[in-house]
């Protein structure tokens, strides 16, 4: 048995100025052929595929084509579609015969050129393979489902939890591509698309009306004939026309009975709109006192307007300024991005005191620079070796640790992963638990500090991931949609 592995993976926040290119994905790691099957080994969807095979002990012949990932940031450039698409075809090219395809996908990427990339991919794949060939995609729960990608695929499977467990969810597909390669199923879909929005800050699949509407999935699932039921609340930043969430129902067979768990699912999610609009955020300045005032640390302080996880570019100043402006004297660690100060630090070497315009330098509509007096305490960066959403590494490209009274910053020239992981921290020396707040670029993935951490409070900041969704310029999303629209002829399958 033949079966192709690939990963391309990019989410896209449509209200950053930033763009997707190439080098983008080098960043986090661009691979091809055997150096696929040694990098993701026990890593990311690709390293589910491979715990499964083993676990199944499949007797097959692994064909690695891409490794490809962006993280989440601005649109991708036509020339970054153009790459990913020849890299694909080629790569298929070169292993035919198969007989299947793995191919994991974010689910929510869109060009300059084309606002659905996973289906752009797909159709070049279909075009390599023809129609016989099963193709099964792991997927984001944040993902966009749009048509072609359902009339491409001949399974998937989305994120189960959030935070996100790209290992398992890689191994759920593969088992299920599996499955349709020895003709045990026959994969029968059914989807439907829900048409509302909602802000990230109820996201978390741990609690609330998000735990409810992926435990009734759970709960399809465990009866008979039902392959996978898989929910998907779109990422709340993509202005695409097929925007929207959606849950998809996969039987053997059975077409009747995945029609009407869609339907159910989605009349569901629908019902439950409103509790999706409960915000938890506090504004900066109470955000700040709140922390300050804690009887322990470490509190994290969650920028949701600047989540690099979500598209952000990670320079926001938001709580930069308010903690300078309180004159905060408790250890706090933040990340920022700005290349021009990360070049002004390493010219003037350790020890020195520069004085420099900090940060706001990339989302200009939300953020301004703000003037710091710092010593620079420490220069680093590069590629640093940690597991992280699926990924076994990522750069920030170079990057310098400021002082700023109680303050330490870690500037760097990329986004990397906004210091949502302690390793930023450790790579300077700085054991985070030590400090009393931590900024975290995210407003979900606090999973990384979960050991150490006291409180979390999430911060309504300004920034292209934002909350309130309301307060951007929608261009493409459908509509009517909730909550944009008011009374709208909703489809009637929701109501």
């Amino acid at each position: 048995m033949r079966i192709a592995i690939a990963h391309i993976g990019q989410e896209t926040c449509s209200f950053t100025p930033t763009r997707t290119m190439i080098e983008t994905f080098r960043q986090f790691g661009l691979y091809t052929g055997d150096e696929i099957l040694q990098k993701m080994q026990g890593v990311g969807p690709i390293g589910g595929f491979l715990a499964a095979a083993a676990e199944e002990s499949l007797d097959y012949t692994p064909l690695p084509i891409l490794q490809a990932w962006a993280g989440a940031n601005g649109t991708l450039t036509a020339e970054t579609l153009l790459f990913l698409e020849e890299a694909l075809v080629a790569g298929l090219e070169r292993v035919l015969p198969i007989d299947g395809f793995f191919f994991s996908l974010h689910g929510a990427a869109a060009a300059e050129n084309d606002p659905d990339v996973e289906g752009y991919l797909l159709a070049a794949a279909r075009r390599v393979l023809g129609a016989e060939v099963p193709i099964v995609a792991p997927l984001d729960h944040h993902a966009n489902v749009t048509q072609q990608m359902i009339d491409l695929l001949d399974g998937l499977v989305g994120h189960r939890t959030q935070p996100h467990l790209p290992f398992e969810t890689g191994k759920l597909a593969a088992h299920q591509l599996f499955a349709i390669l020895r003709r045990d199923i026959q994969p029968t879909v059914a989807w439907r698309k829900i048409p509302m929005l909602a802000h990230q800050e109820q996201f978390l699949t741990s609690q609330g009306p998000m735990k409810e509407w992926f435990d009734r999935a759970r709960e399809y699932e465990s009866q008979a004939g039902v392959v996978s039921v898989s929910p998907f609340p779109m990422q709340p930043w993509l202005d695409v026309p097929e925007g929207g969430w959606a849950t998809v129902v996969i039987t053997d067979d059975d077409q009747t009975l995945a029609e009407r768990l869609a339907d159910e699912h989605a009349r569901m999610v629908w019902e439950m709109r409103d509790r999706f609009w409960v915000y938890e955020s506090v504004p900066v300045e109470e955000a700040v006192r709140q922390a300050a005032a804690a009887q322990r640390g470490l509190v994290i302080l969650s920028d949701t307007g600047d989540s690099v996880f979500g598209g952000a570019p990670g320079d926001s100043t938001q709580i930069l300024r308010e903690l300078l402006r309180q004159q905060v004297s408790q250890s706090v660690l933040l990340p920022i991005v700005d290349a021009e100060v990360v070049e002004i630090a390493i010219r003037a070497g350790v020890g020195s005191t520069i004085q420099v315009e900090l940060g706001g330098k990339l989302a200009t509509a939300f953020h301004q620079p703000v003037a710091v007096s710092a010593t620079v305490a420490g220069i680093g960066g590069g590629r640093i070796e940690a597991e992280v959403v699926g990924m076994e590494s990522f750069n920030m490209g170079r990057a310098v640790l400021l002082e700023v009274g109680a303050l330490k910053i870690v500037v760097s020239e990329h986004e990397g992963i906004g210091g949502n992981h302690p390793i930023v921290y450790r790579h300077f020396g700085i054991e985070p638990a030590t400090a009393k707040m931590v900024v975290m670029k995210t407003a979900s993935n606090f999973q990384y500090y979960a050991d150490m951490a006291s409180a979390i409070i999430r911060v309504n900041t300004p920034g292209p991931t934002m909350s309130h969704l309301e307060e951007f310029a929608w261009q493409q999303i459908p509509r009517p949609i909730y909550p944009l629209d008011g009374a709208a002829a909703y489809p009637k399958v929701l109501t």
